[in-house]
């Protein structure tokens, strides 16, 4: 079946369209939202992606919501449509952008930094974003706020996160458990595994205490999750940071596959950040039920020096993976690659090494 997914792939893009289209003609479709993802940049360039789609209704969680509430909001995540090929223009300071969504309704801005603007005494920058296009009758004007968190080279370090398994209680690699958390969890219920706070906001402050270094967060999870995630972190206090997730390629009925996949995307994503912070170190931290110790190792050795450490949590899997197979190889590269039960083993190698007060 691998072998026609390209095909089916090609023929369902124009009836994506076409579905689209005719909802539009009937009125059925609803009325448009731009949803702003949390951007990055540093003292040259900055990058914002959003993505415009039918608004779904989706309220915020409470603490100790009804099931049927979290399983209703977990449907509307995945079952909203995109709305490809409308323009949307974005400004900041005194410059615009105009952009075109693509066939998953998603836009990214690039905008170049004069240093004259101050940028460099900012840890963030704030833009506007609004439709252009009028999709629906009686549509009122659609806008949304982006934010930016920027990291210039004078910060030493950048620190990346898998966020199932790592951050988030997920169970990856148990399907009907995962399934059960994904439908009768919301941002509230969801648990983080003990001392993921301490150890982060640690990281964030660095040996110092006031480094502010940044985070990435780089998961297999959909953007369809953003807002339950983005949730999490600020109801536990994790420190925010960026988000960099995966384009759903499933329908609505096949949403519990979400977070699977080869995970290759994770690889893409900070390999790109490598490039993009040039003189800046890296912290990785992951875990052990797909393929972070693999992915992790191949970008150590693929940028000698540049990764300092790498953090795998043990778990349960299906798969036995021997972590002590990921070690060679790194110690030329100036990379240690540390095994930890829970976050309190991280706590103490990040003292040992400084990286933390």
């Amino acid at each position: 079946m691998s072998y026609y997914k390209p095909v089916f792939r090609f023929f369902r893009r124009p009836f994506k369209r076409i579905k689209l289209f005719l909802k539009q003609k009937a009125g059925w479709l609803g009325i448009p939202q731009i949803i702003c993802y949390r951007g990055f940049g540093n003292e040259n360039e900055f990058f914002i992606t959003g993505r415009v789609v039918e608004d779904s209704g989706l309220a915020k969680p409470a603490d100790r919501q009804r099931v049927w509430h979290n399983i209703l909001a977990t449907i509307k995540r995945f079952s909203s449509d995109e709305i490809a090929g409308v323009n949307v223009k974005a400004f900041w300071e005194d410059v615009t952008k105009i952009e075109q969504t693509d066939e998953y309704g998603f836009f990214t801005f690039n905008f170049k930094i004069d240093s004259k603007k101050g940028v460099l005494n900012k840890d963030r920058i704030l833009l506007r974003v609004e439709l252009l296009d009028k999709i629906v009758e009686e549509q009122p004007q659609t806008k949304a706020n982006g934010e930016v968190l920027i990291s210039c080279s004078t910060q030493k370090r950048i620190i990346v996160s898998d966020i199932d398994d790592t951050v988030l209680v997920s169970h990856s690699t148990q399907t009907l458990r995962k399934l059960r958390l994904m439908l009768f969890k919301n941002a509230f219920g969801r648990m983080p595994f003990e001392g993921v706070a301490d150890f982060y906001s640690a990281l964030k402050k660095g040996k110092n205490g006031d480094e502010n270094y940044p985070f990435f967060f780089v998961s297999s999870s959909e953007w369809n999750l953003y807002d339950l995630l983005d949730d999490f972190f600020r109801y536990n206090n994790i420190p925010s940071g960026v988000l960099m997730l995966r384009t759903l390629n499933y329908s609505i009925y096949k949403f519990w596959k979400s977070g699977g996949g080869n995970h290759e995307h994770k690889y893409e994503k900070i390999k790109l950040l490598l490039h993009f912070y040039k003189n800046q170190k890296f912290i990785l931290i992951g875990d052990s039920g797909q393929r972070d110790p693999e992915i992790y190792k191949r970008l150590a050795l693929e940028f000698p020096g540049r990764v300092e450490a790498i953090y795998i949590r043990k778990v349960k899997s299906k798969k036995k993976v021997n972590l002590s197979d990921y070690h060679s190889g790194l110690v030329g590269v100036n990379t240690s690659f540390t095994e930890i039960k829970d976050s309190y083993d991280a706590i103490k190698h990040a003292q040992k090494e400084n990286y933390i007060a």
